[in-house]
Formats: C-alpha cells, sequence, structure tokens
C-alpha cells in the first residue's frame, strides 16, 4: 500500500503503474481521487491491464452507488481486493477528465442534447450527468413541481448561461458556458458489483 496526496498526479501515480502487473490498483479516496487515478491509467494507455477497486471515505460518493460497492469501508476494502474485474463504460469530458461520479449543474439555463434527443431547453433546477451502462445518463429536475426527466446516450453536450459545474464532488474554478461528456472508446475494468 503506498500513500498519495489527494487527487493524485503524473509524479504520484505514474510510478505505480510501472510497476504494477495486472495486480489491481486500489483508490481509497474520494470520488475526484478516484477520476484522478483513472486518468493517468487511460493517458498510459493502461485500461486494458489495470483493474481498479476503489473503496471510497464518503459514504455518499455517488461512483460508490454506481458501483455498487458495500456501505462498510472493509467490506469494500475487501471487494476491491478480491472482487472480479469487469469492464465498465468509462466517460470522459472534453476538458481531459474522467467522470466517475457524477457532475451537477443547477440551476442552469440553456440547452442539452444527449445524441440526437433534446435532454433540456429553457432552465432547471438541476441537471445531472452520470455514467451509464451505455455512455452517459442525464437527470433533469424543472419548475417548482420539480419533474424530472431521464434520458440515455453515447454523449452529451450542454450549452448554458455562464454556470458552476461540480464534477466528481469538485466544482470547476471557473463558471461554465459549454461542457461535453462521452462515452471512450475504451473501457475501464473495475472491480464492483453494480
Amino acid at each position: 500500500m503506498r500513500e498519495v496526496p489527494a487527487e493524485p498526479g503524473r509524479n504520484d501515480v505514474d510510478p505505480l503503474l510501472e510497476g504494477a502487473s495486472g495486480e489491481p490498483l486500489i483508490v481509497v479516496g474520494t470520488d475526484a481521487d478516484l477520476a484522478a487515478v483513472v486518468v493517468r491509467i487511460m493517458r498510459k494507455n493502461r485500461l486494458g491491464d489495470t483493474p481498479v477497486g476503489y473503496v471510497p471515505v464518503d459514504p455518499a460518493s455517488p461512483a460508490a452507488r454506481l458501483w455498487g460497492l458495500p456501505a462498510d469501508p472493509a467490506d469494500a476494502l475487501a471487494l476491491a481486493r478480491d472482487g472480479e474485474p469487469r469492464p465498465r463504460a468509462l466517460v470522459r469530458d472534453d476538458s481531459g477528465g474522467v467522470l466517475m461520479g457524477a457532475a451537477t449543474i443547477g440551476p442552469v439555463t440553456g440547452e442539452a442534447y444527449c445524441d440526437d434527443l433534446v435532454a433540456f431547453r429553457g432552465s432547471a433546477r438541476s441537471f445531472v450527468v452520470q455514467p451509464g451502462a451505455g455512455g452517459v445518463h442525464v437527470r433533469v429536475v424543472r419548475g417548482l413541481l420539480r419533474r424530472t426527466s431521464e434520458v440515455s446516450g453515447r454523449a452529451c453536450q450542454l450549452g448554458c448561461h455562464p454556470a458552476t459545474v461540480v464534477q466528481n464532488g469538485v466544482p470547476h474554478p471557473r463558471p461554465l458556458t459549454r461542457r461535453t461528456w462521452y462515452r471512450h472508446t475504451e473501457d475501464l475494468l473495475a472491480i464492483h458489483s453494480g
């Protein structure tokens, strides 16, 4: 076991990948920490031979929920060590990052498309993008009655008035007017039960 800083970078993760030979790389941390490690795996072209296990430190982790991980950290660690890696859709964004848990924006005014479908047009209380089986899954909540609509596809494009995007639990440093999420060409080898 090797301790690395929060949201580890190239100098922290790349040496671990050089020594890995098909053994699982287990991330104990936040969704942002998991994303930082997966970005390095992706950039080193090691998605096909580097299984990833995850032990979330936040019980409300969206990635843990998506992966169906046990709530108890000891059980999550046991799964990460002993579970069978399976391919899981990897979602990238247009800034070079990966989406492991959720990207949330809200309130937001603009429009979004998921493949050829309009996900929303106008104003929404919240707009949430998560990895899904085929790529991305989008959930939009609108109005005082909190009407919810959902759509899935390979990619999602959002154009909006300046809004803060919170991805993997981390707010983007400045308001954005557009963002795209899309399924990567190669899956992640994830150790999960969900």
